[in-house]
């Protein structure tokens, strides 16, 4: 079976490159004759020493003059020659910084299958090793809005090559690792350089590539940000059932060390470095209330919303936010400039995209939850499962992009949403016998859906916005869907807490040993349970009762989690129907 599923990948893999390539190759063949066509009517004219030779005869031109005129001509095309070596040194800093987006998101779908292991080795509560995700993510949401502060500061140059400098120290303090403090420490750095990458690659993208031609840039930058979420949980399933968990560590390291070199060869400033004045009430603001708000949502999903600590953590991050965009929208120079908000087709496609990634990541979690707690599949199957359904918003994501390009994002968005809605929707009816193939099929429905959405809709916002405002409407914009995310995956993750136990409820009532028929079932479980394993027959019941316990107590998982799955459709449905409003963009200035 093993052999069958690795020359799938591999094919999956290679068709994905030649389409990119074929992709590429026909964008080329379209502009080429473009451009033969105009340096053969201005450049390479055979005949144009002749009219030249005439007009120096009729309007007296002298020879220096003609010399102008070949001067003129020089230029143009030395300006040809420095075009091309441009776009191939814009395709190398591209290169490079993909490369660091791929390793750190890789890095971050990577632990979720270790961290059983890691309770084990470290011996450590599931309280405390939860942090080594909520820790990350909080360092990521305090340092995404501040990168358009940084980014106008330092440049785009010197900020890649110390978040991937940070990110691949804080790699190898977690390889070394003895304990739990160490290994948290290590992943504070790794955070403190990933929350950097995206936002910075964005603010890249939308420098290079004007607003007509960012549909495919966005999408081969897509296939970075979907393909390392599907290999992540396979590769990490596979490491932790044959190694330590320390190889997910060791395995980013080389990664990042190579980047490190390519970036600081290729690397180059592509916005304007000024000396803005730091605004240290909006970064106290930004990172009490952002900070505040993730970890209140993460909790949530664990002591419930109506904890004192997630109460009083909602509470100061509200506040602080409130606060922060009070500061943000007063103040001469913005850490991060809230005005990007006032475009309404960015606003919108925030909204659209801050519900498509609490519809996604929710339904990400408790996937897993399904298929490894209920059902019993190994980690490795877990995310086998989830290979497929990735290779394909992979291929999918360049020609979304392409035909971003042509048509915009409204019509992309209305077919993906509504894939999306009826998938989702069909996982409202998981049972304890759903087969294997039937899910996988569905999410790889669901995944072709999403590959029409998520880098499209938010493109299309971001065109609206003028060439200085890139880099904060691509800090607000990641920051958004960041903190949505995170709320979409605690609320979800506590609708399937609450709804399992009113189920549980429920069968408990009605399986009790006052009911004649179910006291009489239970006696006949207990007389087989005794005679098949030959111990007394009290201790049969009683074993008896215990499995039936479990075994509803599993069903009651199953509901709850088919009662998540039909908020994530209304969730969904909601975005579908925002969907109708986007508009094309077009920037106001650049």
């Amino acid at each position: 079976m093993s052999i069958y599923i690795t020359v799938y990948v591999v094919i999956s893999i290679l068709l994905l490159i030649i389409l990119n390539y074929l992709i590429i190759k026909k964008k080329k063949r379209n502009i080429e004759p473009v451009i033969s066509k105009a340096e053969k009517e201005v450049f390479e004219n055979e005949d144009l020493s002749e009219p030249v030779e005439e007009m120096l005869k009729e309007s007296a031109i002298t020879e220096p003059a003609l010399e102008y005129v070949e001067a003129d001509v020089k230029p143009k095309k030395v300006g040809k020659e420095k075009a091309t070596k441009n776009e191939q040194g814009n395709m190398k800093v591209l290169a490079a910084m993909m490369l660091g987006a791929f390793v750190a998101i890789l890095n971050q779908t990577l632990l979720n299958v270790a961290i059983p292991h890691i309770m084990t080795d470290l011996s450590i509560s599931a309280n405390t090793v939860q942090w080594l995700s909520t820790g990350y993510m909080l360092v990521n949401g305090i340092f995404i809005p501040v990168t358009a502060y940084l980014i106008e500061k330092f440049g785009t140059r010197k900020l890649f090559i110390t978040s991937i400098l940070l990110f691949t120290i804080g790699s190898v303090i977690c390889s070394f690792s003895t304990n739990f403090s160490m290994l948290m420490t290590g992943r504070v750095v790794q955070a403190s350089g990933a929350g950097i990458i995206m936002p910075l690659l964005m603010t890249v993208f939308f420098t290079l590539f004007p607003p007509e031609s960012r549909g495919k840039a966005m999408g081969i930058m897509g296939i970075v940000m979907l393909f390392a979420p599907a290999i992540g949980p396979t590769l990490s399933g596979w490491i932790v059932e044959h190694y330590s968990w320390r190889l997910l560590f060791d395995v980013v390291i080389p990664i990042g060390i190579l980047d490190l070199i390519l970036s600081s060869l290729w690397m180059k400033d592509v916005t304007e470095i000024t000396n803005p004045k730091f605004d240290f009430p909006g970064l106290l603001f930004s990172t009490l209330g952002f900070g505040f708000l993730l970890y209140g949502f993460s909790e949530a999903g664990n002591d419930g919303w109506t904890s004192q600590t997630v109460i009083i953590s909602l509470a100061v991050g509200i506040i602080s936010l409130v606060a922060f965009v009070w500061r943000e929208l007063t103040t001469d120079k913005p850490m991060l400039d809230l005005r990007v908000f006032k475009y309404d087709i960015f606003a919108l496609t925030t909204v659209i995209s801050m519900i498509i990634n609490m519809a996604m990541f929710g339904a990400m979690i408790l996937l897993p939850i399904y298929l490894q707690n209920i059902r019993g599949y190994t980690p490795l199957q877990s995310g086998l499962m989830l290979l497929p359904g990735a290779i394909v918003m992979g291929i999918m994501s360049p020609i979304a992009g392409a035909l971003f390009d042509k048509i915009g994002a409204r019509w992309l968005a209305v077919v993906g949403l509504t894939i999306t809605v009826l998938t989702t929707w069909q996982f409202t009816s998981l049972s304890m016998t759903t087969s294997y193939s039937h899910i996988l099929i569905l999410y790889v429905f669901r995944m072709f859906g999403m590959s029409f959405l998520m880098m499209t809709v938010m493109t299309e916002g971001l065109n609206q916005l003028p060439r200085h405002l890139g880099a904060h409407g691509t800090a607000a914009s990641n920051t958004a869907r960041q903190v949505a995310g995170s709320i979409g995956t605690a609320f979800l993750v506590t609708v399937m807490s609450t709804r399992q136990g009113v189920h549980m409820g429920q069968y408990g009532s009605i399986i009790t040993s006052a009911n004649p028929y179910i006291s009489s079932k239970f006696t006949q479980i207990g007389q087989g349970l005794s005679f098949l394993t030959h111990m007394p027959l009290g201790l049969g019941k009683e074993f008896g009762t215990y499995l039936l316990y479990g075994q509803t107590m599993q069903q009651a998982t199953v509901d709850g989690i088919n009662d998540s799955f039909i908020v994530a459709t209304g969730i969904a449905f909601v975005a579908l129907i925002l969907a109708f409003f986007i508009k094309r963009a077009r920037p106001k200035e650049q």
